[in-house]
């Protein structure tokens, strides 16, 4: 165990740990059975732990300040999210309960399918790394935030973790090493939040229990799915970004047809296709939260405005682009 004296929390002030939020291109759902995914950070939105000195004696005191909560760690139950990130980075940088004050922010929607949970732990971990002098390597913080993920979403696919951990696109299946996904030509995206929350694990649950019910039809959505997504992987990596919308056209409707999309998620869908993108469909759980629809230069603005017509609570323009690293390996929970 780390003498707590001995930590270098420096005076000069707080260690700051960041994280992106995240989309899904293609292969919600699906990627839980097997089938693979395509995931991207998403950098306009984040989340921050911030860590500064607490009074002797008070061990790690929690801080939610978007909510108004804080609260020590020692008092917290076993499956409050945040208390559950931070023990299992305490225990991994071999600490106990150091006099700290920890304080996170995200300006990621809660339940909207931008992965708010998985980059608020995250962040928590990097911070709390950073406060003990200690490097979070991407594989160690996407890990342990996959464990938290299970509170969040019951069973979770370990996208969400491990895309916000790496900060690059990925192309993801479910028990394989995930592999950085080259973007060969930048493309933009309008993502408009429905305002509705929807917890994953709520349209996971549901997905599931049809799916034991009568496996068949949903085996062959999610083979379908799956050609989806690596006729996108292909069209990503080969630079035709153009071909994208109208798999994102497909992608939607077999989500429709698993029961995971609702009447808004529908008319922002619509409303995007209508005033100019070449494609559009649900992103994350469904049932609300965001959709996604691949937009132009001379499409975003009237894009964006119809979306917010079509009743979006707020609409994100992010590009997707740029080669991640050759010598950033990925690796996630087996």
């Amino acid at each position: 165990m780390v003498p707590v004296m001995s930590l270098p929390l420096v005076d000069a002030g707080p260690i700051v740990g960041r994280a992106p939020g995240k989309i899904i291109l293609f292969g919600e759902h699906a990627v839980v059975y097997g089938r693979p995914a395509l995931a991207v950070p998403v950098t306009e939105v984040q989340a921050t732990a911030t860590v500064t000195p607490a009074p002797a004696g008070s061990g790690l005191v929690l801080w939610a300040a978007d909510l108004g909560q804080e609260g020590r760690l020692r008092d917290a139950g076993p499956d409050q999210p945040l208390a559950k990130i931070a023990r299992l980075a305490l225990d991994w940088l071999g600490l106990a309960d150091p006099d700290w004050r920890l304080a996170v922010r995200s300006s990621i929607p809660i339940a909207g399918g931008l992965g708010s949970g998985a980059a608020v732990s995250a962040a928590i971990v990097r911070a709390l790394a950073g406060a003990a002098g200690r490097p979070a390597p991407p594989d160690i913080v996407s890990g342990l935030v996959y464990e938290v993920e299970k509170l969040h979403h019951g069973t979770p696919s370990g996208v969400d973790n491990t895309v916000i951990a790496y900060e690059q696109p990925v192309y993801f299946v479910r028990g394989r090493l995930p592999a950085p996904l080259a973007i060969g030509a930048p493309f933009t995206l309008a993502i408009a939040d429905s305002g509705i929350p929807s917890p994953t694990r709520l349209a996971v649950g549901d997905v599931r229990r049809a799916w034991q019910a009568g496996p068949a039809p949903f085996e062959a959505l999610f083979d379908a799915v799956a050609r989806v997504v690596e006729s996108a992987r292909s069209a990503i990596v080969e630079g035709r970004p153009a071909q994208l919308g109208a798999l994102m056209d497909a992608n939607h409707r077999l989500l429709a047809e698993m029961g995971v999309s609702c009447p808004e998620l529908d008319a922002l869908v619509a409303a995007a296709r209508a005033a100019g993108a070449a494609g559009a469909k649900l992103s994350g759980g469904g049932r609300g939260g965001n959709m996604i629809a691949l937009v132009g230069a001379g499409t975003a603005r009237q894009v964006a405005e119809a979306l917010r017509r079509a009743g979006a609570a707020r609409v994100i323009i992010t590009s997707v682009g740029g080669r991640p690293s050759p010598t950033s390996a990925l690796s996630g929970p087996q």
